[in-house]
């Protein structure tokens, strides 16, 4: 592309994009994760834009400079409105703009909710990959049933092969009843239950993925989990800082996630501390901590969410798209011309 276009790639055109790619946006997310760890990032904290006597929706920017052969800056602007599902919308609605380091200037604005969607399922299932020592658990348990755990149950089935059953909950019944038929329909081999409580749901599953739109902690007790089991809490407020502190503890990055009440920085506040946060993923990957603190331990992953995930996995996006499959539009037009004369 020329320096002076702006390219738009639409959410259909991403869809298509990453149909079939689990494999490689996973691993897009794990070299983001390894670059981060080794310091090959830069990655401001995020900023919560909040609306007065509002607390459900809010608006979200994350920028990030991801380097290790990226060499890519930009920045997603993501909105939350839960009460988008009562309106028959996603709950979530997003763009990611990506930088040229030479010019400074944007060359692509892309739909950002499903690469959002995406980034957050592959970590998720990157994590439980990691983290399972006995391979594929034989039940995974879902709180929460929009599109953030359909696509986590996506991306666990691509890369933890072998799950038979799935165990799901949602404060909606009727929603709930529609996801697992939904499930049924793409996997027709794997048993789905939608169950009427949450405790049962924990007390069978060796995986468990939060995904929901709590704003305050209401699960306090973890010990009807069996030994060994991995929570992936990507929803990051549904455990109270008491349960977080029972478990062993897996983020991210400490310094994101211990933000904006979540329940990991409800724990740090509660304990004066961070010490209860045994490493990060990328620590994992790289070989300088071990997957479990020990066999028996229920291991509680907290990914805050970076933006350099949505860059890494933008780019696969533009690469494949624009740059391999001619897709997009392209905005001659946009920047003002360089001849242009100054307003008086």
């Amino acid at each position: 592309m020329r320096d002076d276009q702006l390219c738009i790639v639409t959410g259909n055109e991403v869809t298509r994009t990453l149909s079939g790619r689990e494999l490689d946006v996973v691993a897009a997310v794990e070299a983001a994760y390894r670059a981060h760890q080794r310091g090959e990032s830069s990655l401001p904290h995020s900023t919560f834009l909040r609306f007065p006597g509002d607390d459900l929706n809010r608006i979200i920017a994350l920028p990030a400079f991801l380097g290790d052969g990226y060499e890519l800056a930009g920045m997603k602007w993501v909105s939350s409105v839960p009460g988008n599902v009562a309106r028959g919308m996603e709950r979530a609605s997003a763009v990611v703009i990506l930088n040229s380091l030479r010019t400074g200037r944007p060359f692509a604005l892309l739909e950002g909710s499903l690469i959002s969607a995406q980034r957050t399922a592959a970590s998720a299932a990157l994590a439980a990959r990691v983290l399972l020592r006995d391979g594929a658990p034989a039940a995974l348990g879902l709180l929460g049933t929009g599109v953030i755990n359909r696509e986590i149950v996506r991306y666990l089935m691509a890369l933890v092969p072998g799950i038979r059953r799935v165990v799901l909950f949602d404060l909606d019944p009727a929603r709930a009843a529609s996801f697992a038929e939904g499930l049924r329909r793409r996997w027709p081999g794997t048993e789905v239950e939608a169950a009427s409580a949450v405790e049962p749901l924990l007390a069978e599953c060796l995986l468990v993925s939060y995904a929901t739109t709590a704003v305050r902690p209401h699960l306090r007790d973890l010990s009807l989990c069996p030994e060994r089991a991995v929570h992936l809490h990507v929803s990051l407020r549904d455990l109270t800082p008491e349960a977080i502190l029972a478990c062993d503890n897996v983020v991210d990055d400490p310094d994101h996630v211990c933000r904006a009440q979540t329940s990991v920085h409800l724990a740090e506040q509660l304990t004066g501390g961070r010490d209860f946060i045994r490493c990060s993923l990328g620590e994992i990957l790289e070989g300088t901590a071990p997957p479990k603190r020990d066999e028996e331990a229920i291991t509680i992953f907290s990914p805050f969410g970076l933006g350099i995930l949505d860059l890494a996995v933008a780019k696969l996006v533009f690469d494949k798209a624009v740059v391999e499959g001619g897709a997009g539009i392209r905005i001659s037009s946009f920047f003002p011309s360089a001849d242009r004369e100054d307003p008086a």
